[in-house]
């Protein structure tokens, strides 16, 4: 048990490192970068790493280290800002289903519809309609995390309603709101912070997919996706263009990942 309970926090531990670390450096770009990340400098095409140019630059003479940390702001703020976004709108969602026969029926099928569409597809018809960009990436997050947490809460809901301190709270006269808010809120927190940090994970990979096929962030704006896409036929003169969003990526997405377990397995265990 000691062994399981070191390995559980020392996982959490690596995965909040390792996000922090690299939002750190998004944050601190203006700082950490020497070069405007839109700015194209004078002879300076496919440039491998050097010790002026860490990554390189890119096809169209910009400073690629700049790019990619200035990039690692733009995926973040997207993430913080839908998932919240979509967990606050599907839970809340999901206790209106929870506590109405007809509100459960019509959010259940609202919650298939929207599951029945890969995120990218929805995507796709969505950049179609309204157009790409950074707004389209936040309405594809927010519109695939609401029947997640709706379904969770809802379920986490009619699990702890069942439960005798919550039956005896009803016998004693506690209303359906009273009831919700004073003993099932508590018990069904810990299960969405496991949710929400897998959820991050996700949007970070959707944001970058986005982007990659050019319905996301749009150029010149840095966005890791973008910066990829544009590698792709850049390899052979500069391999670290591809390289580094890949890594950063990566490493946000095996963080996040990271926390998830760790909560995940602190609450079966815990």
């Amino acid at each position: 048990m000691v062994s399981v309970s070191v390995l559980r926090r020392g996982q959490g531990l690596a995965g909040i490192v390792l996000v922090g670390v690299i939002a750190a450096a998004g944050l601190a770009a203006g700082l950490l970068a020497k070069y405007d990340p839109l700015v194209q400098l004078p002879n300076a095409n496919l440039l491998e790493p050097s010790a002026e140019h860490w990554l390189g630059t890119d096809n169209v003479n910009r400073d690629l280290f700049s790019r990619v940390f200035n990039g690692i702001r733009v995926n973040l703020v997207i993430a913080f800002i839908a998932v919240p976004i979509g967990a606050l709108l599907g839970s809340l969602a999901g206790l209106l289903a929870s506590v109405h026969a007809v509100a459960d029926v019509i959010a259940q099928r609202i919650f298939d519809l929207i599951l029945a569409f890969p995120a990218l597809i929805f995507a796709i018809a969505l950049a179609a309609i309204t157009g790409p960009g950074a707004h389209a990436v936040i309405i594809v997050i927010i519109a695939a995390e609401i029947p997640i947490f709706g379904r969770q809460i809802r379920t986490a809901v009619l699990a702890v309603r069942e439960q005798p301190f919550v039956e005896a709270s009803e016998v004693i006269g506690a209303g359906t709101w009273w009831t919700l808010r004073k003993h099932v809120l508590p018990n069904v927190i810990e299960p969405l912070s496991v949710q929400l940090a897998l959820s991050m994970s996700i949007a970070v990979f959707v944001e970058a997919a986005m982007s990659f096929i050019g319905i996301g962030v749009r150029p010149p704006d840095p966005s890791l996706g973008s910066i990829i896409a544009e590698s792709i036929a850049n390899l052979d003169a500069n391999p670290a263009f591809a390289v580094g969003p890949l890594l950063v990526v990566s490493g946000l997405t095996l963080g996040f990942l990271l926390i998830a377990q760790a909560l995940g397995r602190a609450r079966r265990i815990g």
